[in-house]
Order: structure tokens, then sequence, then C-alpha cells
């Protein structure tokens, strides 16, 4: 059982999955960061210094009565929260992902893509009297033996 396991997990399409998680893990650990360190504080700032990780709505105050200053706040005095700001981060941080995998597919669809050949010469023409197939230098149809045109 351990060599059919070993065979399994050495395969080639096993280990390039397991490198692509790591590597997608990884992207997105970044792209987190770009939205959430340099993306949305200007976007913040344009709109008058919101601070989108920090929106929230409460639905239930905690045992201690509001309002709260901050979501840790809230969280932390077990109000029932909507953190719709933590969601609007994270709606921008899948758009950037799939735009950079989308852009990443596309050029790897452009490298394996060969260029359209030009469709080759014909090299048998129709008898337009017995409709046979005939050589296209050919002069007289063989089947019916009528001269055609050129």
């Amino acid at each position: 059982m351990w060599s059919e396991f070993k065979k399994f997990a050495m395969r080639g399409n096993v280990v390039d999955m397991a490198v692509g998680i790591i590597i997608g893990a990884a992207f997105g650990t970044i792209v987190k960061s770009l939205v959430a360190d340099v993306i949305m504080p200007p976007i913040g700032l344009i709109l008058g210094n919101v601070d989108f990780s920090s929106l929230f709505m409460v639905l239930k105050e905690g045992a201690t009565a509001g309002p709260y200053l901050s979501l840790a706040e809230a969280t932390k005095a077990g109000a029932v929260v909507i953190a719709y700001g933590a969601f609007i981060n994270t709606v921008i941080s899948f758009l950037i992902v799939a735009w950079c995998v989308f852009m990443l597919v596309r050029g790897m669809n452009r490298l394996q893509s060969k260029p359209e050949e030009a469709p080759a010469e014909p090299t048998t023409k129709e008898c337009p009297y017995c409709l046979s197939q005939v050589p296209i230098k050919a002069v007289k149809c063989a089947f019916c033996t009528s001269e055609l045109p050129t």
C-alpha cells in the first residue's frame, strides 16, 4: 500500500497541483495585502477617511451596550455584527486574483496556440459533365472522356 501511495503522490500532475496550491496561497496573501494596505486606504481617503476593514453594522448589542467605535470592540463585547467592510475587501481581493488568473490563462493559451495554416491548394477538380473528381491538371475526364474547360 505504501508503494502504491508513493507512486500516486509522485505522479507529475499531483506534484504540479501541490505546487500550484502553495503558490496560489502565497499569491492570495500578497493580493490581500495589496488590497488592504495599498488600494483601500486611498479609496477610503477619497471617500472621507473611511477604513473599509472596520465598517460594520450592529444587529444585536453585546453584553456591553454600544455604540462601538471599532469592529474589534463590538466583537469583544459579544455584539452580533455584519462586517460588510471586510466583505468589500474580500470581494476586491477576489476580483484581483480572478483577473490575474484570467491573464495567466490567456497568456498560456496564446503560447500554446499554433498559427493557422493557409488552406492547401486543391489537387482535384470536378468534371462538369459526370461530376467525378479528376486531377486539377487534367484536360480530359478519365471517367466520361469529355474535354474539360481550362
